[in-house]
């Protein structure tokens, strides 16, 4: 159970709850952490485990608001769709989300071709060298801020980028390691880099402004914080974890102290 008090719940629910059900936005694209049956439409995975664990303890019914990309989903974060979303902590989303600290890391790599000299990831910032990645996604965004050689190639949808990596022969790919493991074997000879060039901080978010504009109190996303830190201390994101198979994912460790 939560720790905090009556009071602090009751503001939370009726910040992240205004409408009496938790909206809870889903990536569908990060296969690690949401899971959607295509027989059934039936949603599972580590986000939904968790949305449906934070509607428990706030007293209310959980709905869930999916999107193809995660960029989607960001944009969306002013416009009352959904009232928490799981997705990579990232500055430029922060102006407008209110992150808790990460539950998971998840390493962020490359996928280099057949006949690559590429050996490591920094050797992939260099001036020619072309990136196929998929527009909006957290990793993007650090891409974009951290490379100074490179040329990055943004492509709408992570299963788009890697068409265009193929279709263009171009340098790398850049992704999640675990996609990038699916990824190359459908490409023999293509190899995983090792190491990373970031870890991509899953977190929760919320807006942090209503619908019209109006800023918030904070208490949700205050709440958010306590949960991710009860939920890795209390080993809730561990169960998580293994009860949906996840691999290639860790629980983050604790926030420092405020």
């Amino acid at each position: 159970m939560s720790s905090a008090p009556a009071t602090s719940i009751a503001a939370a629910r009726a910040e992240l709850a205004p409408t009496g059900v938790l909206r809870a936005g889903l990536n569908f694209s990060n296969f690690l952490i949401t899971k959607r049956d295509p027989a059934t439409g039936a949603i599972g995975g580590v986000a939904a485990d968790l949305a449906h664990e934070i509607g428990r303890r706030l007293g209310v019914p959980v709905a869930f608001v999916g999107y193809e990309t995660p960029g989607q989903m960001a944009d969306a974060a002013q416009s009352g769709v959904w009232d928490i979303a799981f997705l990579g902590a990232e500055p430029l989303r922060a102006q407008q989300i209110a992150f808790s600290a990460a539950y998971l890391e998840i390493e962020a790599t490359y996928l280099v071709p057949a006949g690559s000299k590429v050996q490591s990831v920094d050797e992939v910032d260099r001036a020619g060298m072309r990136i196929s990645v998929s527009n909006k996604s957290a990793y993007e965004l650090y891409l974009t801020r951290s490379l100074k050689h490179a040329e990055l190639v943004k492509i709408d949808g992570a299963d788009a980028s890697f068409d265009v990596f193929v279709a263009e022969n171009m340098d790398a790919l850049a992704g999640l390691r675990p996609r990038l493991v699916t990824e190359a074997e459908k490409l023999p000879g293509s190899r995983v880099l090792a190491g990373r060039f970031t870890a991509i901080q899953q977190a929760i978010g919320t807006a942090r402004n209503g619908a019209d504009g109006t800023a918030r109190s904070g208490a949700g996303a205050a709440y958010l914080r306590t949960f991710v830190e009860e939920a890795k201390a209390g080993g809730l994101v561990a169960r998580a974890l293994a009860a949906n198979g996840v691999r290639g994912a860790t629980v983050a460790p604790p926030a420092p102290p405020a």
